[in-house]
């Protein structure tokens, strides 16, 4: 009776309290050390083997893009797709010819341009011509801290995190090279994108007559080379904050310097005409292939008195985070959007001065000269004009004045005024100059 009333034994730990902490302090020390070695102190791969990395990734992208655009159109009929469907027939002046129906084909055919046979083309005027524009936009960020503000109130708006403290910007910097573009050719595109440029066996052939060429929404591309290389710089500085379990418990100082070091793809433009049926203007669109190449140089600093310097693991975070950002917007299949205003000259749009100038050398002086010169000569004009229309009022004032100096109020002199030789003085007539008339 007695053993039966006996409470079981209970198994004795194999681990005393003492040897239990010391065995999870040493845990936590191991997976802080795996955690330094690994995600902060861990070597980055090199720039050659990431980029082949990334361009597989997109080019898998494309393709795959590509692949459901043939799929839809295999399984859309013609008459269902929306580049196809019949547009609002509005009334036509018929004082304005209608010229024929422009296809690419009409249009290379007329520029004497052959798509599969043409070199591509230099593009040297057009780098000084972008050379100009940038230099000219470095030196209007010189002057005035506009393109500062801007970036400070972009980098502190709405999307800016809770965990995250102000935002300042500590260095910005434009670069002093420019981007070279070369290698330019034209490449017919559908309404998709795709080229036309492919035969039905693979072969690298363009025929205008194809059903695909004349169909509506096909367009000509132009495809050019870029390149930069340059140092383009956005240093930050801000402050991670810990708001758990209350707020601010802990605060981590950061400083930040992304440097766009060189950048090469190929740049594809191309314009969208006007709908007048659906009030859509005249779009230019842009776009990068996905064979591009983007590197950034990253330096960052942790810390406020201990301080972690150049980590790997932020480096590889920050850009894959601005590849992500680029591909999003401006890769294809992705393309940016720009409405282009009429061409047709208007009086709203022409400068040079700011009131048309009468008489041909003060156009011409005008219309050489800059726009500060031309209104200066104009002044200059206005200035002398004024003062001629004065000098002749003033001088028709004393004529008034003075009546009897006036032709009309000369009398004709006597006989016995002309004295006994019977000449006349004709009125303006120079000194010691007589008319002699009979008597």
């Amino acid at each position: 009776m007695a053993t039966t009333d006996m409470c079981p034994m209970k198994p004795e730990p194999t681990l005393s309290f003492t040897q239990g902490l010391i065995v999870g302090q040493i845990s936590v020390v191991l997976l802080i050390a795996a955690f330094i070695k690994f995600f902060i102190f861990g070597e980055a791969p090199s720039p050659e083997v990431t980029a082949t990395i990334r361009a597989a990734e997109r080019r898998s992208r494309t393709l795959a893009h590509r692949q459901s655009l043939l799929t839809l159109r295999s399984t859309t009929p013609n008459a269902t797709r929306p580049s196809q469907q019949p547009t609002l027939n509005k009334k036509k002046s018929s004082i304005l010819r209608s010229p024929p129906t422009l296809t690419i084909g009409s249009i290379l055919n007329k520029t004497y341009y052959n798509v599969d046979s043409h070199q591509p083309e230099s593009l040297d005027w057009f780098n000084v011509l972008i050379a100009q524009t940038i230099a000219q936009f470095r030196s209007d960020a010189q002057q005035d801290d506009a393109i500062l503000t801007s970036l400070t109130k972009a980098l502190n708006g709405s999307s800016r995190p809770d965990f995250l403290d102000e935002i300042k910007v500590t260095e910005l910097t434009l670069g002093e090279d420019f981007p070279i573009f070369s290698n330019c050719r034209i490449i017919p595109v559908d309404e998709d994108g795709l080229s036309l440029n492919t035969g039905p066996n693979g072969e690298k052939r363009f025929d205008a007559n194809s059903s695909r060429a004349k169909r509506e929404g096909s367009r000509l591309q132009a495809r050019m080379d870029v390149d930069l290389s340059d140092m383009i710089t956005l240093a930050l500085e801000t402050k991670i904050l810990l708001n758990y379990p209350k707020r601010l418990t802990a605060v981590l100082p950061v400083a930040l310097a992304v440097s766009v070091v060189r950048f090469s793809g190929t740049l594809s433009i191309s314009f969208i005409p006007s709908n007048p049926s659906q009030s859509t203007p005249t779009m230019m669109t842009f776009s990068f292939l996905d064979d591009y190449r983007l590197d950034f140089s990253v330096r960052s600093l942790v810390g406020s008195r201990s301080r972690l310097q150049d980590v790997p693991k932020i480096a590889q975070l920050v850009e894959s985070r601005l590849h992500r950002w680029f591909d999003e917007r401006a890769v294809e299949p992705r393309f940016q959007e720009i409405a282009l205003p009429s061409l047709w000259p208007r009086k709203k749009n022409t400068r040079g001065g700011d009131e048309p100038l009468d008489g041909s050398a003060s156009s011409t002086a005008s219309g050489s000269a800059g726009k500060g010169k031309g209104r200066e000569i104009a002044k200059e004009l206005k200035e002398e004009a004024r003062k001629e229309v004065q000098a002749e009022a003033a001088a028709g004032q004393r004529r008034e004045m003075s009546p009897a100096e006036n032709l009309r109020y000369r009398r004709v002199r006597s006989r016995g005024e002309r004295g006994s030789t019977g000449e006349y003085s004709m009125p303006g007539s120079l000194p010691g100059m007589a008319l002699d008339l009979p008597p």
